[in-house]
């Protein structure tokens, strides 16, 4: 999952590169109300969506994890969060504990059997996601958004999951992805990806929730690392190849990154924060999905994560922490 402000535009018109952005709001009565939100995993990203959506959108939110050691640590950082938010004065105390009473867990998919639109959050591993997605059409109900946070995924097959019969529409055309950028309480971006079968209507509420949200929206073509890793992916994986080769170290890498392109942090540094395994996991998606060699991960990269050095995660990566 990315962690970059870096791509505010995206592209995507009838599998056509264009750029499209939405600052107009869709007609009237194509986007559907979100009253109540579904998210699937407790981690770091899984829980900043569904705080921002309960403190922005002001939704009630049920988050799911199959762990309740995950859900009891991401709540217990997201009272962090909110606290930090009212010692800087940015909300009220009155504001935290109302974003807060809207958060609520389990460890039971059937919770979401009420909401109307949900959010997968967990690792890019694609069987795990498609087995997620299969369930959530049984679960869910029939109105239901089904939304993944993935950033490399296909989402035509993802879509493709809920159903054994690929004429039925009913839920496939309910199927897209929601790429919030991280840290999602501070990023603005968040990447609309549509799959093959995905809908008009879908699209509509996908982005006007993503506004409610208090996100930039932008959208992206179902192509592999859409637009966000697509772009930036490479740059990272190019910086870790001038490492490995001795062009540069560590620190110059990053140093002329930050200080010649104006970047808030250098792509080794960036790289730690997002995570040295999930960097690996969409170069080989790139790779395997394009064929073109310079998608090829760099052997440093797969070196790190078989060491288990993950990043700032596992306390060390490129920098220890």
């Amino acid at each position: 999952m990315s962690f970059l402000a870096y791509s505010r535009r995206a592209v995507r018109h009838t599998g056509l590169a264009h750029v499209r952005t939405f600052s107009s709001t869709p007609a009237a009565g194509a986007a559907a109300q979100v009253k109540k939100l579904g998210v699937i995993g407790a981690g770091q990203m899984g829980l900043g969506i569904a705080l921002v959506a309960a403190q922005k959108a002001q939704v009630p939110v049920k988050l799911i994890d199959n762990s309740q050691a995950s859900i009891d640590k991401g709540l217990k950082f997201a009272d962090k969060l909110l606290e930090k938010d009212v010692s800087k004065q940015r909300i009220s105390k009155d504001e935290a504990t109302a974003a807060r009473e809207r958060l609520s867990a389990s460890t039971s998919m059937d919770e979401l059997s009420g909401v109307d639109f949900v959010i997968e959050a967990v690792p890019e591993i694609p069987d795990l996601k498609t087995k997620i997605f299969s369930q959530l059409a049984k679960t869910c109900p029939s109105h239901a958004i089904l939304a993944t946070n993935t950033s490399s995924i296909s989402i035509t097959r993802i879509a493709a999951s809920t159903t054994e019969d690929p004429t039925d529409l009913s839920a496939p055309s309910r199927v897209i992805s929601t790429h919030f950028m991280n840290p999602v309480p501070v990023q603005k971006g968040v990447e609309i990806i549509t799959g093959l079968q995905t809908s008009q209507d879908t699209v509509d509420t996908a982005v006007e929730f993503c506004k409610k949200m208090g996100k930039i929206p932008s959208q992206s073509a179902d192509s592999p690392g859409f637009l966000a890793n697509r772009i930036l992916m490479p740059y990272i994986n190019e910086a870790i190849i001038c490492l490995e080769t001795g062009v540069g170290t560590k620190e110059d890498i990053d140093a002329i990154m930050k200080n010649g392109t104006n970047v808030p942090m250098g792509p080794l540094q960036l790289a730690d924060f997002i995570g040295i395994d999930t960097c690996l996991a969409i170069m080989r998606v790139l790779y395997e999905e394009t064929g073109d060699s310079k998608y090829r991960p760099a052997v440093l990269l797969k070196k790190m994560v078989d060491a288990g050095w993950l990043g700032k995660k596992s306390a060390k990566g490129f920098y220890d922490y």
